[in-house]
């Protein structure tokens, strides 16, 4: 369960700051060079869902879901500099709780 966690969170920055160097370019006007270690971290960020201890990798990528909004209300907050509201972070905690919930509950 902890390497599950691990997994996610890793995932999960690795997957947004490959996105970010995306949106810098193209949005931030960024150089280019940016997506190189944006592509490596995409790249990561896709190895270390195979880390999850899941049967399916569906149920593996629908349980993300939730740690991935989480994470980026957090990135929004310590990266963006803009502090979430009571909205962001309920949702955030909502989708964190679906998300275990399909993770962990007990299977036959």
């Amino acid at each position: 369960m902890l390497m599950s966690v691990l997994a996610y969170v890793g995932a999960a920055v690795a997957e947004i700051a490959g996105c970010f160097t995306f949106w810098a370019w193209l949005r931030l006007g960024k150089s280019a060079l940016w997506l190189l270690p944006g592509m490596v971290s995409l790249a990561l960020f896709a190895y270390l869902l195979t880390l999850v201890d899941s049967e399916a990798a569906g149920r593996t990528y629908a349980a993300y879901g939730g740690v991935y909004i989480l994470a980026s209300i957090t990135w929004l907050w310590l990266v963006e500099g803009q502090r979430p509201d009571r909205w962001d972070l309920s949702g955030g905690f909502i989708c964190l709780a679906g998300a275990a919930v399909i993770l962990f509950a007990p299977r036959s």
